[in-house]
């Protein structure tokens, strides 16, 4: 089993930064992929982010809507996975959640992950 918790979440004005955590405990390895989800109210659960683990480099994959606002990264020594978000934008509100993957690739379909974080509520303002 892999516990994984999340921290950071917050409300915050549009352009606005937070830094969301995922931090990892149990029979986590540094292998495995990690990404992060997001689930804006009334919407399904949609990929945000993910980062694969050290056998394939620590690749890093965004949604379009992201990029170049979000940095996924991830410290194993630590087994966490950060996420920090900038120039936010009402349209990020939403629970974000970590979720790990027993395999070799990110893959952006929830229902492919293994283990869940209980999430965070990331709220942005206009």
């Amino acid at each position: 089993q892999v516990q994984l918790v999340e921290s950071g979440g917050g409300s915050v004005q549009a352009g606005g930064s937070l830094r969301l955590s995922c931090a990892a405990s149990g029979r986590t390895r540094s292998t495995y992929p990690v990404g992060w989800f997001r689930q804006p109210p009334g919407r399904e659960r949609e990929f945000v982010a993910g980062i694969s683990g050290s056998w394939s480099g620590h690749d890093t994959y965004y949604t379009d809507s992201v990029k170049g606002r979000f940095t996924i990264s991830r410290d194993n020594a630590k087994n966490t996975v950060y996420l920090p978000m900038n120039r936010l934008k009402p349209e990020d509100t939403a629970v974000y959640y970590c979720a790990v993957r027993r395999a070799d690739r990110v893959t952006t379909s929830p229902d492919e992950y293994d283990y869940w974080g209980q999430g965070t509520q990331v709220t942005v303002s206009s």
